[in-house]
């Protein structure tokens, strides 16, 4: 067993082109190297920032931890505030980010080796 807290955990800046409209961080916590089935990390976002739309090859869950976000698909857009839970399945086209007056930070769970595929330049 091993007790994780954020505070221990640097956050990284999360240079991809991924992400638009502001900064946004990452804290690695369950990395791949450390569990035989899931990847978690946190995600902070600036208010604005968000990602672009996007695919995963596995499920998601998204759980919000601060702040107040937006969890859109290409049919639905839903703002999303702190204890709520997400689940995006295998392969939906999605985007998540902040609000533009509120920072957001979520913790993501996927399946190890879940693939990520931007389709929004």
């Amino acid at each position: 067993m091993k007790v994780l807290k954020p505070k221990d955990i640097p956050a990284q800046p999360a240079d991809s082109p991924l992400f638009t409209g502001g900064p946004v961080t990452r804290q690695p916590m369950v990395t791949p190297e450390m569990s035989n089935d899931f990847n978690i990390g946190i995600v902070n976002f600036s208010a604005g920032a968000r990602n672009k739309m996007h695919t995963h090859t596995s499920d998601q869950v998204l759980f919000v931890t601060a702040g107040k976000g937006i969890i859109a698909t290409e049919v639905r857009q839903e703002v999303i505030s702190v204890g709520d839970v997400v689940h995006i399945p295998a392969e939906e086209k999605h985007w998540h980010g902040a609000t533009p007056d509120s920072a957001f930070s979520h913790i993501a769970l996927t399946a190890k080796g879940s693939r990520t595929t931007q389709v929004e330049d």
